[in-house]
């Protein structure tokens, strides 16, 4: 069974990000950099998956700049087999995205696809559902946890009544949430490993996929600065200030 985990660059999460002066986005200049944690989550899923013998092989694709190919060798370090960078320089979104991969899918013909269910940068949360759309794929999101058996994919996920429990039908997509799993650190040998593992490189156009941005980015503002908190004197004052300041309460 292929699995294949397409993975993104964003910036680290341990840094608190800057916005341009001119709000034009996100200051990426001397920023560290890293696999999306969502797609980092989906990469160890599909790792273990083939540790059980489940999984023949992992296959990771990322779409963009050349810098993709650091994350991509994370990715190999990390487990997976093989890489596949789609090149361009481009402004990609979530439709286009798919688009790509749907077309890597119809090359390799995987049995699962595994997404993160998001990007910490742009917070779209569509990709996964776009690709199964586009590829006529049986679809699962927020998985929390995962099962192969028998040619098919039983997955649970958390929704506000408590768990619902899907059962698909390969080949199928699948979107990780965070209690999925919680990824591994890649080993130094692993590392030096990496360094030789394939990696495939192509281009949208090579795919017969045209890049075209459907939305604009207007402005990026940071969020505004919290007040600091004040100490009342009484329960009075307190529901007053709700009342009249916070305005949570009603008059």
């Amino acid at each position: 069974m292929k699995v294949i985990v397409p993975v993104k660059r964003v910036v680290d999460a341990n840094v608190k990000v800057r916005v341009r002066p001119d709000n034009s986005g996100v200051d990426l200049n001397n920023v560290k950099m890293a696999i999306n944690p969502f797609c980092e989550i989906a990469v160890e899923e599909a790792v273990r998956l083939k540790e059980k013998g489940v999984a023949t092989e992992v296959v990771a694709v990322s779409v963009g700049a050349t810098n993709c190919q650091e994350q991509l060798r994370t990715a190999l370090a990390l487990g997976a087999d093989r890489a596949i960078l789609v090149e361009t320089d481009e402004a990609v979104q979530p439709l286009d995205i798919a688009k790509v991969l749907k077309a890597i899918q119809d090359k390799e013909q995987a049995d699962l696809v595994i997404f993160g269910k998001q990007s910490i940068d742009d917070d779209n949360g569509q990709t996964g559902q776009m690709f199964a759309a586009l590829a006529g794929i049986a679809q699962a999101t927020y998985a929390a946890e995962l099962t192969i058996s028998d040619g098919k994919a039983t997955v649970k996920r958390e929704i506000d009544g408590g768990i619902q429990t899907i059962e698909l039908n390969l080949p199928a997509a699948v979107t990780a949430d965070l209690r999925l799993n919680e990824p591994r650190y890649a080993s130094l040998p692993n590392i030096m490993k990496a360094k030789k593992k394939p990696m495939d490189k192509t281009s949208p156009a090579e795919l017969g996929v045209e890049i075209k941005p459907r939305l604009s980015l207007v402005k990026v503002e940071p969020p505004a600065e919290r007040q600091a908190g004040v100490i009342v004197d009484s329960v009075a004052e307190l529901v007053d200030k709700l009342k009249n300041e916070a305005k949570v309460i009603p008059s």
